[in-house]
């Protein structure tokens, strides 16, 4: 058996050690979108509901947690190797608690925007870039169902996290069931992250140091990628229909609350994150035999046409069917672009390019929430985003189908 056949047979194998370290990554992501991202949309409302400011201001400062975000998610690469993959987990779970309790005492605007720097450490260290990195320090040939397996704990924190913040809000107001969460977090995670990641196994430092050599540098893949059209259309697909998803995400309970009533929104956004995980379940079992462009392009699509049905319905069962509709390709939105440029390019420059996809995805989609909540304040309603939301995925469906002259299957930089 040759070196590339054992260590396939290594992460299949259901005793690896890496598939420990995937079940870690999974609960790191429940509470990182749970609280940093889907929980975006809870703080949008609530901090509405109880100091009355425009939806506009309060989305601001998610735009400015995105943009402060993604300045730290384009080096997560570069920190994990200089401090390991297991402190810097811990940093990003300590950061994240800080920015919950924080989040639940603000009074006055600044405090918002002072909250959200401190929850953009907290993202970093607990979101895309810092769980496909980790992985990959643990696999190669299953990385890409790694990362998807991995990723459902980002579904899951929506399903759990958003009905949860909503009831724990009721029964102990905001500032209290923000700083609950962050001690459920800090107890669960730390010890877990403490006695369960360790170093990665032989095989990755082998790897590493034998690539060293001719591997370019992490500056190089940067500025290589930017001119590669190949790395262009998927990063600027997938930041178009980011942000069209993340501000209609964050909107999402502002929209459906005097339609369908706050229990029935939050019903829709567990069933849009339920749904996000049932469909990259199903994907994670298709997508390496799959055109993954394609696949995409159609996510892209079927997103345009849920947005169409929720503008134009007020029926609550329709709203929330087109809900799931939408659901369905959120979570593959967040694994393909991993996926695919593990597919399309050189191994060696898997973290720094997805680390580098990221931090590009959530610069642009870090305007979506503010946007979405000028355009809604402008307006006087959310049709006027939400047409603009299913403008940006058709471009983006286009978009992501466009690949650079003598494309191979691995582009080397």
């Amino acid at each position: 058996m040759d070196a590339s056949s054992h260590l396939a047979a290594v992460e299949t194998s259901p005793r690896y050690e890496g598939w420990r370290i995937v079940v870690i990554c999974f609960l790191v992501a429940t509470f990182g979108w749970g609280l940093g991202f889907y929980g975006q949309s809870v703080y949008v409302a609530e901090l509405h509901r109880l100091h009355g400011w425009p939806a506009s201001l309060i989305s601001s400062g998610t735009t400015f947690f995105y943009l402060f975000g993604a300045l730290l998610v384009a080096f997560v690469s570069e920190a994990i190797r200089a401090f390991g993959p297991r402190n810097c987990l811990l940093a990003g779970v300590f950061a994240l608690a800080a920015a919950a309790v924080s989040i639940g005492q603000v009074t006055e605007p600044w405090q918002l925007y002072l909250a959200n720097a401190v929850l953009a450490f907290g993202w970093a260290g607990t979101s895309l870039g810092i769980i496909t990195n980790t992985l990959g320090l643990w696999f190669d040939k299953k990385r890409g169902m790694a990362i998807s397996l991995a990723l459902n704990g980002a579904s899951f924190g929506g399903i759990i996290g958003v009905p949860l913040l909503v009831t724990a809000i009721g029964s102990f107001g905001f500032s209290g069931a923000m700083i609950a969460a962050a001690i459920a977090m800090v107890v669960l995670m730390v010890p877990i992250i403490l006695i369960f990641v360790g170093r990665p196994p032989l095989h990755s430092s082998a790897t590493v140091a034998a690539s060293a050599a001719d591997a370019p540098s992490a500056t190089q893949i940067r500025a290589q990628a930017l001119r590669s059209k190949a790395f262009l259309t998927v990063s600027i697909a997938f930041a178009l229909v980011l942000f069209a998803q993340v501000g209609f995400i964050v909107h999402l309970i502002a929209f459906l609350d005097p339609v369908i009533g706050r229990e029935h929104a939050a019903i829709a956004v567990a069933l849009l994150t339920a749904m996000a995980m049932a469909g990259r379940v199903l994907f994670s079992t298709v997508i390496d035999r799959l055109n993954q462009r394609l696949a995409s392009a159609i996510s892209f699509a079927s997103q345009a046409v849920a947005l169409a049905i929720i503008i134009d319905s007020r029926n609550d069962m329709v709203l929330i069917a087109a809900c799931a509709l939408f659901g369905f390709s959120v979570g593959n939105l967040i694994t393909l672009p991993s996926l695919i440029v593990q597919r399309e390019f050189d191994p060696r420059s898997f973290g720094v390019l997805v680390s580098l996809i990221t931090a590009i995805n959530q610069i642009t989609y870090a305007f979506g929430p503010g946007v979405v909540g000028l355009l809604r304040d402008l307006s006087g309603s959310y049709s006027l985003p939400f047409y603009g939301c299913i403008g940006l995925e058709l471009i983006a469906a286009v978009t992501i189908m466009i690949r650079g002259r003598g494309h191979r299957a691995k582009t080397s930089f």
